[in-house]
């Protein structure tokens, strides 16, 4: 075995895209690296629980996946805006537009002075950024019962010519995939999702060369792959695959029930999705590659190859979360 290949091991860092950054979560350190508009890395790291010291509930196997999930979401959410604040400068100015008139209405509303005034007062920031966390948990639970209800919704149509239940989960599956897909690869052509997509494939690039032993460096990073098995992209995708097959045995008889159902069932798909991903990441077999082979898939829309500076990025971003004992951070 060549020395190569002996420093090869399954790291437990994971990773996010930003809005022009990175952020890594570490054993017990996690770290957000962004470039900033005059081009100058900011990096910012803090201290998490590690598994010794975790409280039972984000270590117990199949309990464990719908808290880590929710924390995910919670924490990348929190680095997303932040990020995003960075981008802002000093000379960042809003251009006076001419206003249509519902916008000028809304202005001259009771409702609309008062926000503005809490926006512009003390706390300012604070109600812009709850404001914020609830637009998105909106928009979250919007494109989950979209992705639940809707197709039902049309498979149920095909009962009603006398097509078969199994018939009808397969359709419900072949929507709920085309949906995802296609939201996927639309984003994926906007310019600012693109850049992120870029960041996201530096991520994996770095994870990956810190895998394989090898120093890191912007060209030993660019020379990996940019799909990772452990990847959040991955782990969305085995959630649909698992309630596609738990969509097999739920009653059709209705619509709303089914739907109801599903929700409820979204508990043991993210509990399983999250051991199945976590097996992907931790083994390399044949089980684990067919676990892994939709989302690596996947991954070739929800990743792009990076450029020397987003690489350098990632970099900032996993170096202060490598541990100083190594071992620490093998499966």
């Amino acid at each position: 075995m060549s020395e190569k290949n002996e420093c090869r091991f399954k790291s437990k860092i994971g990773g996010q895209a930003l809005v022009e950054g990175i952020m890594m979560r570490g054993i017990d350190t996690s770290a957000m690296a962004c470039r900033l508009p005059d081009g100058t890395i900011d990096v910012e790291t803090w201290q998490i629980r590690n598994g010794k010291s975790a409280p039972w509930f984000l270590k117990t196997p199949f309990i464990r996946g719908c808290f880590n999930f929710v924390i995910t979401l919670a924490d990348g959410l929190k680095c997303t805006m932040k990020s995003a604040e960075k981008q802002m400068t000093d000379d960042d100015t809003e251009e006076e537009e001419e206003l249509s008139g519902f916008e000028k209405w809304l202005s001259e509303t009771k409702f609309w002075k008062n926000l503005e005034a809490k926006l512009e007062g003390e706390h300012g920031k604070e109600y812009m950024n709850t404001i914020t966390i609830v637009l998105c948990v909106i928009m979250m639970v919007i494109g989950v019962c979209a992705l639940k209800f809707f197709p039902a919704l049309l498979s149920g149509l095909l009962g009603k010519i006398g097509a078969p239940h199994w018939a009808m989960a397969i359709a419900e599956g072949v929507i709920k995939i085309g949906l995802m897909v296609g939201y996927m690869w639309l984003i994926s052509h906007m310019k600012e999702i693109n850049t992120t997509f870029k960041y996201h494939g530096a991520e994996h690039k770095t994870i990956t060369c810190y895998e394989n032993g090898l120093e890191l460096t912007v060209e030993n990073v660019r020379q990996q792959s940019r799909f990772h098995p452990r990847c959040g992209t991955s782990f969305i995708l085995l959630i649909l695959l698992l309630s596609i097959c738990i969509g097999m045995v739920l009653p059709w008889d209705n619509v709303w029930l089914r739907f109801g159902m599903q929700l409820l069932m979204l508990i043991p798909e993210t509990s399983v999705g999250y051991e199945l991903i976590k097996l992907a990441g931790r083994y390399d077999n044949v089980l684990t590659r067919i676990i892994s082979a939709p989302g690596l898939w996947l991954q070739r829309i929800t990743t792009k190859e990076p450029d020397d500076r987003q690489i350098e990025v990632a970099i900032a971003a996993l170096t202060p979360c490598i541990p100083a004992d190594k071992t620490e951070d093998k499966w």
